[in-house]
Parts: C-alpha cells; sequence; structure tokens
C-alpha cells in the first residue's frame, strides 16, 4: 500500500488474524471481527513504530479510513462488476425464464435419474452466483423430481453441491472476482490458476454426477431414498418404512412401473406445482414481479452472452486485437473485461425483455437496484478483507514472520495445505461462510508461500476448498439453508444427509493435498480421487443395503 512502510513487529504481527479468527467464531459475526483486526493492526503499526501513547491511538484510529479507501480506489473495477452482476442475476429472475425451463423439463423427464441429472446441468449452468443457482434450482426442479419421488434429501444436496463448489472454479462468476480482489495484484490469474488445485469442488461435481449416474446412494440418504420411493417424502427416522421399502427391494421406477401399484400412489406434476415453486424464487427478490411470460432462452441468453462478451472485453482491453498474444492479454486487465461483459448482458437484457413487456422500465431499474443491494454485503466483506490483508502483508509482516517461524521450527512445508485445507474447513464450518473464511486465512497463506514456491498454488486451492467444505456442511451456512428452502426439505435432515456425502469427499481431500505436496502437481491428487470416490461409493452402498435388509 502506498504511503506506508513494511516495518518488524516479530510476534504482534500474528495477532491481528487470530483476533479476527477468534472473535468470528466466537460471534459467529463477520463484519466487525474483521474491523477490529484491522484496527488492531494498525495499532501494533504505531506502537510498534512510534512508541506507545495517545497520539499513536489516535493515529491509528484515523488510518483506519485511509487504508479502507486506499483499498476501495484500488479495486474500484471489481466492486463495480460484483454490483452490476447483482443486478443481472435479479434481472434474469424477474423475467420469467425459470418457469419456462421448469415447464420444458416437466414433459421431457421420464425417470428419477434424469431429474436429477437436469437438476445438476441447471446448478452447472447458472453459475453466476451461488444465492441465484439455490433460489432457482429448487424452485424450477422440486415438482419435477417429486414427480419421479426423488427424496428432498437428494435434491437439497444436489442444489448445495452445484452451488458453491460450481461458482468458486467458474472465472465469470461472483465468487472468481471476489476471491481474486482478495490476492492483490494479479490475483484473478492467480485464481485461474489456482482451479486445478481446489480439489473438493471439482471431486464434489464428479460425485454428484457418478452417484446420479450409478444410482448408489449410501447411509442416511439411501434411507431417505428409500422413504420417498415409498410414497413418502418424509423425515427418514420412520424406520418401519425405509424397512419395507428396503424388503420390497425397491428402486426408482418409472411412471408405467408405478401403475398399479396402491401402495404407491403417483405424484402428478400439475401446472399449478410449477406456479408455486416459482413463485417462491419472487419472494427472495421481496415482492419483484416474476414474469409469466418468460421463455427458456431469457434465462439461458444473458449468461452465454455475459461469458462470451467477458472473454472478447479482456481480449479487448488487454490489446489482442492489437497484436498482444491471446494469454497476456485475457491475463492483463481481466475485471475490466469482465465489466464490460456484465454491462452487454445487462444491455440485452433490456433489449430482450422490456419490448417483450416481460418487465417495465421501472421494474427493470427497481430489479438493478435490488441486485445492486443485495451484494452490498460481499462488498463490505471484500473491503474489510483487503484492508486486513493490506495490514497484514505490508504493513506488520505477518507473512514473513509465520514463514520464518514455521523454517525455524523445522516444520515440512509439504504437508502445510493439507493443515490449511482442514483448519479453513473447520473455520467455514464454525462460521457458516465460505467467503468470510477466505477472507481471514488468505492474508497468511500469501505471507507464508512465496508466490515462485511450487506450494504456492496448492496452498490456494487447499483454502477455497476447505473453505467450501466447511460451508457445504454447516449447519448455518446461507448457502445450506437456501437450498433446503428450495427443496423443501427439513434442515436438520439436509444436513444430517449430507454430511456423509460431503465428508467422504472432504477425507478424499486432504490425502490429496498432502500427495500434491510432493508432487508439486494437481493431477496424481485428481486422478487419485476420482478412483477412491468411485470404488468407495459403489461399496458403501452395498454395504448400506446390507444393513437396510
Amino acid at each position: 500500500m502506498e504511503g506506508f512502510d513494511l516495518i518488524a513487529t516479530g510476534v504482534w504481527s500474528i495477532l491481528p488474524p487470530i483476533l479476527a479468527l477468534g472473535l468470528a467464531l466466537l460471534t459467529k459475526e463477520v463484519y466487525s471481527s474483521l474491523a477490529i483486526g484491522v484496527f488492531s493492526g494498525l495499532l501494533i503499526y504505531q506502537f510498534c513504530g512510534s512508541g506507545v501513547g495517545v497520539d499513536q491511538f489516535v493515529a491509528s484510529f484515523t488510518m483506519l479510513p485511509k487504508v479502507m479507501a486506499a483499498q476501495i480506489a484500488d479495486n474500484g473495477s471489481l466492486i463495480l462488476f460484483l454490483a452490476l452482476l447483482g443486478a443481472l442475476v435479479v434481472v434474469i429472475a424477474t423475467a420469467g425464464g425459470s418457469r419456462a425451463y421448469a415447464e420444458f423439463v416437466s414433459t421431457r423427464v421420464k425417470n428419477a435419474r434424469m431429474a436429477q441429472l437436469l437438476s445438476a446441468i441447471l446448478g452447472i449452468i447458472i453459475f453466476v452466483d451461488d444465492y441465484f443457482n439455490c433460489l432457482t434450482v429448487g424452485a424450477v426442479m422440486r415438482p419435477v423430481t417429486d414427480k419421479f419421488r426423488v427424496s428432498h434429501e437428494k435434491l437439497a444436496w444436489i442444489i448445495d453441491s452445484t452451488a458453491a463448489p460450481v461458482c468458486i472454479i467458474a472465472p465469470v462468476s461472483s465468487w472468481a472476482v471476489a476471491i481474486g480482489g482478495y490476492m492483490g495484484d494479479d490475483g484473478f490469474n492467480t485464481f485461474v490458476a489456482s482451479i486445478p488445485y481446489n480439489f473438493y469442488a471439482l471431486l464434489t461435481i464428479f460425485f454428484v454426477f457418478f452417484v446420479i449416474a450409478t444410482q448408489q446412494d449410501y447411509g442416511s440418504m439411501l434411507r431417505a431414498e428409500q422413504a420417498a420411493l415409498a410414497g413418502k417424502n418424509i423425515q427418514v427416522d420412520e424406520k418401519g418404512a425405509l424397512h419395507k421399502a428396503a424388503k420390497m427391494g425397491i428402486k426408482h421406477m418409472d411412471d408405467e412401473q408405478l401403475e398399479g401399484r396402491p401402495d404407491m400412489p403417483p405424484v402428478v406434476t400439475e401446472a399449478s406445482d410449477i406456479d408455486d415453486a416459482a413463485a417462491q424464487t419472487a419472494e427472495a427478490y421481496k415482492g419483484l414481479d416474476v414474469s409469466e411470460k418468460g421463455r427458456m432462452f431469457d434465462l439461458v441468453i444473458p449468461i452465454v452472452v455475459l461469458i462470451i462478451f467477458s472473454i472478447i472485453g479482456m481480449l479487448y482491453v488487454g490489446g489482442f486485437f492489437k497484436g498482444v498474444d491471446f494469454a497476456t492479454a485475457v491475463g492483463e486487465k481481466p475485471i475490466d473485461g469482465l465489466c464490460i461483459g456484465v454491462t452487454v448482458a445487462l444491455l440485452l437484457s433490456a433489449i430482450m425483455f422490456i419490448p417483450r413487456k416481460l418487465t417495465t422500465l421501472g421494474g427493470f431499474t427497481a430489479s438493478m437496484s435490488e441486485g445492486v443491494r443485495s451484494m452490498v454485503g460481499a462488498i463490505m466483506i471484500l473491503v474489510l478483507a483487503w484492508s486486513l490483508g493490506g495490514v497484514c502483508r505490508h504493513l506488520i509482516g505477518t507473512g514473513q514472520f509465520v514463514s520464518q517461524f514455521l523454517t525455524n521450527v523445522g516444520a515440512p512445508l509439504v504437508v502445510l495445505p493439507a493443515i490449511v485445507f482442514i483448519v479453513a474447513a473447520i473455520i467455514a464450518f464454525a462460521m457458516g461462510t465460505s467467503w468470510g473464511t477466505v477472507a481471514l486465512i488468505l492474508p497468511i497463506v500469501l505471507g507464508v508461500f512465496p508466490t515462485d514456491s511450487h506450494l504456492f498454488l496448492v496452498a490456494i486451492g487447499a483454502t477455497l476448498g476447505g473453505a467450501v467444505y466447511g460451508d457445504h456442511v454447516s449447519p448455518i451456512s446461507d448457502t445450506t439453508i437456501l437450498s433446503s428452502t428450495g427443496a423443501q426439505c427439513n434442515h436438520l435432515r439436509h444436513v444430517a444427509t449430507q454430511l456423509p456425502y460431503a465428508s467422504f469427499v472432504m477425507v478424499v481431500c486432504a490425502i490429496g493435498y498432502v500427495l500434491a505436496g510432493f508432487t508439486a502437481s494437481p493431477w496424481p491428487s485428481l486422478v487419485f480421487g476420482v478412483v477412491v470416490i468411485a470404488v468407495g461409493v459403489l461399496l458403501m452402498h452395498r454395504i448400506s443395503l446390507k444393513k437396510a435388509a
């Protein structure tokens, strides 16, 4: 940060991040914890550099807004992108594209496997924001999965597993820009380079599609599925129904197989079911009107345009059309390119929606305003996280102290990414937020691992993966709550049935990070993870069937 000098503060340098972590775990509140961490860092900077006194305390207090203002000025394009992306998300939601998608798939889905597969695919398509993902997939697919006796627990797991894990590896998303912002200069390119090391996100997506394709559920999820197939999409603690379903050897059936079974009355998806589900999405956006005339392309086209013009924007501002090579151009000013992409997508949305009366000009601007408002919390976390990271890196030397300490005690650096993964998971589980966890952990990681170290990207991926896992299984996580709400699943049942699935992937990833520390490559760990997950799912399914019988 310009205007400030880096000084050696010794062991005091680790106090601000530790204090922020401790307060966050104790209070479950990120904003105040980060703010106190920043202020404590400024106090240490003043006291160690100029002595202890009232003048130094006042100087620390006056430095706080200066540090935050400097971070806002340095990251203006990133903040603008987040605001515009929030606007685009709500505009798309109110255009009625989700309702049209529901009508499309409800007439074409033939069995439970296809219903689950389309739920997962829709979760991947809507990768620009995890909140939008949870709300839309739940509202659209629940009537369809109900028709084919997919349990609400299973749908909630699919929603949750294709929200954050997809968003955190999509370069054109609110997550990518936010995390890139945490890492300072060239942060977006660092984020993209770390994607192969985000084992939890990648292996979770593989896990979802493998389970759906093979229908090899296990544990409490298997019992929930058996209860749903027995005609009771209810909580799985009714052991009688579960045992009956297990003894009957019930598997997923299509409509023809369900006919004539008096104990399994068919569940028909009516148009009113789809309308009611879509109405819940509208409620999430504070009463904004969701059009009944939207078409499926109203959901797809703006997202496709966002991707295409974001890439074109990156190439344009990077000088590709003036002779700069592709890789250099894309990495030159990526955030400016993303701003161009989201602006074009918003303009196209207005051209598509207003003349067709999917919304009025006033409704369009109201949706944009609500979308910008929805990003205020994320922007606040970003600014505070940037400030804490800046103080730790550029003022009090937290990273240098931690790195030197680990070297002196002889800690093997190759196992540190696995430790970072576990620590990030614990913090995210306790706090219920992956963004807040990343904001707290990354400043330390960036200081410990030099950018030219082969462990740098491994540690970045471990931080992001651990934060997503902890958020994934935390009962107080906003995305976990939204997933259970969208699927109309009892919240604690969703947490209980998802935990064995997510934790299995987490254990595989922890081993993978140890392996990556030694190999300095993501590919052996990913191959190892795919094989272990495939074998483990098949084995645990057989064990669960024997226990149920």
